[in-house]
């Protein structure tokens, strides 16, 4: 329509303008005629304006009303459009509309769809709340293969600073420089979610999912990284600074205090104590020579305890002591870990599997590791071989 207006506006001034060349040619007046019909074609442009002005208000109006396509949209705009799209997925309302620019398309991925960049950076921001462990540590947000140089200090490796004279050389030695790699582990979290919640439309699903996901990798996370899995995830487990305690069964302050010393002064500072509850429990019960309790309750602390100036966070993954050769205790400054969460997650809905369970299965599958990067912020305590006989 609008296409069309303007097409007539030009014939229409083509004509005027003619008049007014042959008038300035032959340097006379217009006559009568051409008087009278350049008034009436002024006055149809004239009207053809307004017309054309009101299709562009109307216009301007009704894409007000339209979603804006992707690259310009606020970043409000996008988050909010990208919560809908995932709503949709989830509800199993989703139509392929690859030509439509106001889309968030769901892209397929080898394990699921590959959820918008803003429902994954909330998942993974979840994760780092409910896990300190992650949320401490060095975190690097890629996928693939990840080599990292590590810096590693010894006999002859060590970086030394000495006395220099003009004319003499300098003496010094360098450190060793190793790496790691995190490698690319496959994990799933399921998440079930009943059908009645699905079809309630008014149920905000995408937070949910958010939650319940968050929590599940948190969880995980959490067993993985203190426990390690032979030839997977290897966490803290593998830390080179460990302290054997003098019983099989149960701690002394003594074996704390030593566990605490291991670490360099440098670094405690950002330390922590990872433990079971049941072990924290425990460590309650211990007092120093003044009949003093060791554990203190702290309301000021992260997670509302503190041991030896340090806060304590308790793991349902952190074993007990009990068997020999349990790291029953973890005091460490998280950063020393590297952990490796590519943002790209992936989401596979399980529509039929749990049918019969009237539930639909969520899983989010990520791509993730995590070593030690310095071997200086992590000491465990180990269980000894078995009690001192009395």
């Amino acid at each position: 329509m609008l296409k069309k207006l303007m097409e007539q506006r030009a014939g229409l001034k083509a004509e005027l303008d003619a008049i007014l060349a042959l008038v300035k040619t032959e340097e006379r007046a217009m006559t009568d005629e051409e008087n009278t019909k350049f008034e009436d074609l002024e006055k149809q442009i004239k009207a053809l304006d307004s017309t054309i002005a009101a299709e562009k208000r109307a216009r301007d109006l009704e894409l007000a009303n339209e979603p804006a396509p992707a690259e310009q949209r606020t970043a409000e705009e996008q988050e909010a459009a990208e919560v809908r799209a995932f709503d949709a997925y989830l509800r199993d309302l989703v139509e392929q509309r690859t030509d439509d620019p106001t889309d968030v398309n769901m892209t397929k991925g080898a394990n699921g769809a590959v959820i918008p960049a803003s429902i994954a950076n909330k998942i993974i921001t979840k994760v780092a709340d409910i896990s300190p462990l992650y949320g401490m540590a060095t975190r690097y947000n890629v996928g693939g293969t990840l080599t990292i140089p590590k810096y590693v200090e010894g006999t002859g490796s060590t970086i030394t600073v000495d006395y220099a004279s003009e004319f003499e050389d300098l003496l010094s030695t360098s450190g060793a420089f190793q790496s790691i790699t995190l490698q690319s582990f496959l994990g799933g979290a399921l998440t079930k979610i009943s059908r009645s919640l699905i079809n309630n439309s008014s149920f905000d699903l995408v937070n949910y999912v958010i939650d319940r996901m968050a929590e599940a990798i948190a969880k995980w996370l959490d067993k993985e990284i203190i426990n390690g899995t032979t030839n997977k995830i290897r966490g803290i487990a593998d830390a080179t600074q460990t302290v054997t305690a003098g019983a099989k069964t149960f701690l002394t302050g003594d074996d704390l205090i030593n566990l605490q010393e291991a670490i360099p002064d440098a670094y405690q500072s950002q330390c922590i104590w990872v433990m079971n509850k049941a072990t924290r429990t425990a460590i309650r019960k211990l007092k120093d020579k003044d009949d003093n309790y060791l554990l203190n309750r702290d309301m000021t602390a992260r997670w509302g305890y503190t041991l030896l100036g340090a806060p304590v966070y308790c793991s349902d993954a952190s074993p007990v002591m009990g068997t020999a050769g349990n790291a029953a205790v973890a005091y460490l400054d998280p950063s020393g870990l590297a952990v490796k969460l590519a943002e790209d997650l992936e989401i596979e809905v399980l529509r039929e599997r749990f049918a019969t369970q009237h539930v639909v299965g969520v899983v989010g599958w990520i791509d993730v590791d995590a070593k030690i990067e310095n071997e200086q912020k992590v000491a465990l305590l180990k269980a000894a071989a078995a009690d001192p006989q009395a």
